[in-house]
């Protein structure tokens, strides 16, 4: 029979390793990768290192921005 568990707590997994000893049970432990931190590290890095391969589709912002505002006076507008 096989059994799995999964814990976080260092201090519950020595108990538990400790109570399967006594019992002469058969101990293995293995590393588990971490997906999801592997994953968003990947991510993280695609997103940092993104680069537009054209201009953006929404067009200027600037002169969109000018357009929209162009019936109100602004306080800082000269």
């Amino acid at each position: 029979m096989e059994i799995i568990l999964k814990t976080n707590n260092e201090n519950s997994l020595a108990k538990i390793i400790a109570l399967a000893k006594k019992l002469n049970v058969t101990v293995e432990q293995k590393e588990i990768f971490d997906q999801d931190k592997t994953n968003k590290e990947e991510l993280k890095k695609r997103i940092l290192n993104f680069k537009a391969s054209g201009p953006p589709s929404f067009g200027d912002a600037a002169a969109w921005q000018n357009d929209a505002r162009k019936d109100r006076e602004l306080p800082f507008s000269e």
